[in-house]
């Protein structure tokens, strides 16, 4: 598939240019949003003239926001040829994963050790959303509450440019984890595990609430060559 065919076939394809701020950090979102949630899967062409008249827009902000995947790794750029969406690296995706264990497990503890009601409460309102989006069976809604979830530990405990570091690190394992989501019982784990990681807070019990985020960040790359059994193609290493 590629980019111009994706990009009018995805829901995110509702995607309207905001005028009065930069163009290129907004194709970069958008695109790097359509590649992790495997929208444009790997292997996907990206042409800068496709995008240019998909985006109503010059080429220039266009190859800002490809050299900025670029930097991700998440797409490969062949000068004079093509750049194209590439396949998920298994080693950084074990990178970004022992970095965001590291990062969370820290957090969980933090918050457990000043356990406060009123995160609990906006906590527990993300996991609502994602119990009424996967009663929907809307994936993509359940994903939205699962970064904000996370994204609300990160700015409770006070780091949230660590949230933005971590992310920035952890397209290739973003992607397994896009995946994965869809398997069988996946989605209703991930559920039962923010349930625990906010008992855990709520209790001030440290040590598990330590425990309860090491298990839930592990569940992906456990499964890896499950994964790799499904989708061989998309996988590098």
């Amino acid at each position: 598939m590629d980019a111009l065919t994706a990009l009018n076939e995805t829901p995110l394809a509702q995607f309207n240019l905001d005028r009065t701020r930069h163009a290129a950090p907004q194709i970069f979102e958008h695109l790097r949003e359509l590649i992790i949630s495997m929208s444009l899967t790997p292997g996907s062409v990206l042409s800068r003239t496709d995008l240019a008249a998909q985006y109503n827009i010059s080429q220039t902000p266009v190859r800002d926001a490809l050299i900025r995947l670029s930097e991700e790794g998440l797409v490969d750029v062949y000068p004079q040829h093509a750049t194209v969406v590439s396949r998920i690296d298994v080693n950084l995706a074990q990178e970004a994963h022992f970095l965001r264990l590291s990062v969370e497990m820290e957090i969980a503890r933090t918050l457990a050790a000043s356990a406060d009601a009123s995160l609990i409460e906006r906590l527990r309102k993300f996991v609502s959303r994602q119990k009424a989006a996967l009663e929907e069976k809307d994936l993509s809604g359940f994903t939205l509450a699962d970064q904000a979830f996370h994204r609300q530990m990160y700015e409770a405990a006070k780091v949230p440019h660590l949230y933005a570091l971590v992310r920035r690190h952890s397209g290739h394992l973003d992607r397994l984890r896009s995946l994965h989501l869809p398997a069988p019982g996946k989605a209703a784990a991930v559920l039962a595990d923010h349930d625990a990681i906010v008992d855990a807070i709520s209790r001030g019990d440290t040590a598990l609430a330590e425990q309860s985020v090491r298990k839930h960040l592990s569940g992906t790359l456990a499964n890896v060559e499950e994964i790799r059994s499904r989708h061989k193609d998309y996988l590098k290493n």
